[in-house]
């Protein structure tokens, strides 16, 4: 006489639930991390962008294009900074509190974290960016053989 078997499952199908099982927690993980990922990430908008299509107050994004000659304010506290950024063809009011980059200074390139708050960006950092003719302060006075010599010191 034959007698049952103790385990319902034979070890070839127990390797298959645990293989499914497996597969369905990285899915899980995946798209939890994928949700999690879409909630944090900032998209970068031009100015024209956020005239047209402006994204919900508080999500974060980044603000890239040029600061406006002529609108570079500093405010009485020393530390926070009004100005705009434009690309041309729209511009967005900008302010910003802490301290900026060595390179931010009016018609030089930007590119602003932060948020929309009541139709101004409020910036929580900014990034400068200059052309491909920038030359250090430290280098400026420097003849081109100097600046070569300078150079070949520090490899």
């Amino acid at each position: 006489m034959t007698t049952p078997s103790t385990t319902l499952l034979k070890p070839k199908h127990q390797r298959l639930v645990l293989v499914l099982f497996a597969l369905a927690a990285l899915i899980g993980a995946g798209l939890l991390a994928a949700f999690a990922l879409s909630r944090q990430a900032s998209y970068f908008y031009i100015p024209s962008d956020i005239a047209a299509h402006p994204p919900e107050p508080g999500r974060a994004v980044r603000l890239g294009g040029m600061v406006q000659k002529g609108t570079l304010k500093t405010m009485p506290d020393g530390v926070t900074i009004h100005f705009i950024v434009t690309d041309g063809k729209a511009r967005v009011p900008v302010r910003f509190s802490g301290i900026t980059p060595d390179l931010f200074v009016e018609g030089s390139g930007v590119v602003a974290e932060g948020r929309m708050e009541d139709g101004t960006f409020v910036a929580d950092n900014l990034l400068a960016k200059h052309d491909e003719k920038y030359v250090p302060r430290e280098m400026k006075n420097m003849t081109e053989s100097d600046a070569k010599q300078v150079v070949a010191q520090t490899q």
